[in-house]
C-alpha cells in the first residue's frame, strides 16, 4: 500500500466508526464471558490482549478470531492522532475540537497505562496487628526463607505461580536443592488426616504432608471467592531425594535442613513489602437500625465500615493515626488504601478484623484530566457557536 493510501486509511472517519463498533461488540462479548470465565480471566482474555484466541477443547493449538482490547484501542488512538494532525488548523474556531481530541486521546492512553502499571493487593489483619506488606488475591508464590548474615534481615527465594503451574524442574543459585514439581492445583483444600478411615496415600512424605489430606477443588470464577492453590513437589539434594512436600495457603511454615542451614518453606500469596507499617487499632461496623435479623443470621444493611489505623514510617520519623472508611480512602506513598471487608477473628469473636484494598495506580489522575478536557472542549465549542449565532441574530 502506498504511503498516501495508508495515510488515508489511518485518518479516515470510517476507521473510527469501525473501531468504535468493534469496541462495543468487544465490551458486550467480554461482559457475557465473565459469567463462565470470571471477571479477571475475562478481562485478560478479551480486553488485555491484542487478539482473542480460540481452539477446540483439549487441542494444543489456537487461532485469533477477534481483535482484542489492546489492538482496538491502539488503532483508535493512532487514528485520532493522525486524523487530528492531518486536519489540524490553528484557529480559535477549532479550539474546542482540539481540546476535546486531546481529552479523548488522554482517556485512551490513561486506560492503557492503568492496565500496564496499576497493581491491586490486600492488607488483612486483626485489631492490634501490624503489617508492612500487602498480598495479592490472585497470584501465589512458593517461598524459601533462611537467616541472613545481617541479624535484622532474612534471605528469601520466591518462585512465582506461573513457574509452579508449568511443572518444570526449578533451580535457584541460592537454594542447595532442586525443586521437582509433581502436581499443581489452582484450587484445593486441606484437612486433618484420619488414618483409620482414609486408605489413600498422603499427598507428601515430608513435613506436614503425612498428616493432612489434599482435596482438589474446581477453580472458582466468582469475584467474592478466592482460589487456594496447592503444590506437591520433591526436593533433590546432592545426596538424592529429600522427600516430597506439600504447599498450601492454609498450612503453616515447614522446615527443611540442607547444607548446615535451616530453610522455612511455604506456599503463600505474593507479597509486596512497603517502607512503612500499618497497625489496625480499632474497627467500627455499623448497620442501619432495623435491618438486622439474628433469627435468620441476617447481618443487616451496612451503614459504616471504618478502620482506625496507625502509620509508622521510620524513614520519615512519622507516626500518626488515620481513619479509613467507605468513600474515604487513605492516599499514602503512592498507594491508595480502601476499606474492603470487615469481620471478626475466628479464634476471638470479640476481636475485629479488617481487609484493606491497596491500589498502586500512577495514572489515576488521567481519567479526571481527560474528562475535564473533553467537557471543557465541548463547552468551548458550544459557546463559540452560541456567540456566533447570537451575533447573526442581532445583525438580522
Amino acid at each position: 500500500m502506498q504511503p498516501n493510501k495508508l495515510t488515508q486509511v489511518l485518518t479516515s472517519l470510517r476507521l473510527t466508526v469501525v473501531c468504535l463498533a468493534l469496541g462495543l461488540v468487544l465490551v458486550f462479548l467480554g461482559t457475557l464471558a465473565q459469567v463462565n470465565e470470571g471477571l479477571y480471566a475475562a478481562q485478560n482474555r478479551w480486553f488485555r490482549t491484542f487478539f482473542i484466541w480460540w481452539g477446540p477443547q483439549g487441542a494444543q493449538w489456537t487461532i485469533p478470531v477477534f481483535p482484542g482490547g489492546y489492538l482496538v484501542g491502539t488503532v483508535l488512538v493512532v487514528n485520532l492522532v493522525l486524523a487530528h494532525l492531518n486536519r489540524f488548523q490553528l484557529t480559535w474556531k477549532k479550539l474546542g475540537i482540539h481540546v476535546t481530541h486531546v481529552g479523548i486521546i488522554l482517556l485512551l492512553l490513561g486506560q492503557l497505562a492503568t492496565d500496564l502499571l496499576s497493581r491491586e493487593t490486600q492488607m488483612s489483619f486483626a485489631e492490634g496487628e501490624s503489617r508492612n506488606y500487602s498480598s495479592s488475591s490472585l497470584n501465589s508464590e512458593l517461598v524459601f526463607v533462611t537467616d541472613s548474615e545481617n541479624p535484622n534481615e532474612e534471605e528469601v527465594v520466591a518462585i512465582p505461580q506461573v513457574l509452579l503451574a508449568s511443572r518444570h524442574e526449578l533451580k535457584h543459585e541460592k537454594l542447595p536443592f532442586t525443586i521437582h514439581v509433581r502436581h499443581y492445583y489452582p484450587n484445593s483444600d486441606v484437612r486433618q488426616r484420619a488414618p483409620m478411615i482414609e486408605t489413600n496415600p498422603p499427598p507428601a512424605s515430608a513435613g506436614i504432608g503425612p498428616k493432612v489430606t489434599l482435596l482438589p477443588l474446581r477453580e472458582t470464577k466468582k469475584t467474592d471467592e478466592r482460589n487456594l492453590p496447592s503444590v506437591v513437589f520433591e526436593l533433590m539434594g546432592p545426596q538424592g531425594s529429600m522427600g516430597t512436600w506439600l504447599g498450601h495457603a492454609k498450612l503453616d511454615d515447614q522446615v527443611v535442613a540442607a547444607h548446615n542451614r535451616t530453610w522455612r518453606l511455604a506456599l503463600r500469596f505474593e507479597r509486596q513489602y512497603h517502607p512503612f507499617s500499618v497497625q489496625l487499632l480499632k474497627t467500627t461496623h455499623e448497620v442501619y437500625r432495623g435491618t438486622a435479623n439474628p433469627a435468620i443470621n441476617e447481618p443487616g444493611i451496612p451503614k459504616n465500615f471504618q478502620s482506625r489505623v496507625r502509620i509508622e514510617n521510620a524513614q520519615r520519623r512519622e507516626s500518626r493515626e488515620v481513619d479509613i472508611y467507605m468513600n474515604n480512602p487513605l492516599r499514602y506513598e503512592g498507594l491508595t488504601f480502601y476499606q474492603y471487608q470487615m469481620g471478626r477473628d475466628e479464634l476471638d469473636r470479640n476481636r475485629g478484623t479488617s481487609v484493606l484494598q491497596v491500589v498502586r495506580n500512577p495514572s489515576w489522575l488521567t481519567p479526571y484530566v481527560g474528562c475535564v478536557l473533553v467537557g471543557g472542549g465541548l463547552l468551548i465549542q458550544f459557546m463559540m457557536h452560541l456567540v456566533g449565532f447570537i451575533k447573526k441574530r442581532r445583525i438580522a
